[in-house]
């Protein structure tokens, strides 16, 4: 996501006329390949994560985090502790 949102920077400054990226031109042999190299990290960075499951097993990760902490939730409403246990009362 970080390549895409510098490739819709450069973009935009571009297009705005703002610092040294209002100079470069959309020629296919001139600086095209500036502009382009976000994108196509881009598309290598997301091609790599889905291959080697990054982003599934940090899917997972997360979805084990959520399901942890309504398990701790739901047994501190019960009023007992996190190897349920009753709390004692007084």
């Amino acid at each position: 996501m970080w390549f895409v949102g510098i490739g819709l920077l450069q973009i935009v400054l571009h297009f705005a006329g703002i610092g040294f990226m209002a100079q470069w031109n959309w020629d296919f042999t001139g600086d095209l390949w500036k502009f382009a190299w976000p994108f196509v990290c881009a598309v290598i960075w997301w091609a790599w994560a889905d291959q080697s499951g990054f982003n599934k097993r940090r899917e997972m990760e997360q979805l084990e985090d959520r399901k942890h902490a309504r398990r701790v939730q739901n047994l501190a409403s019960l009023g007992l502790d996190q190897k349920g246990r009753r709390k004692k009362r007084l």
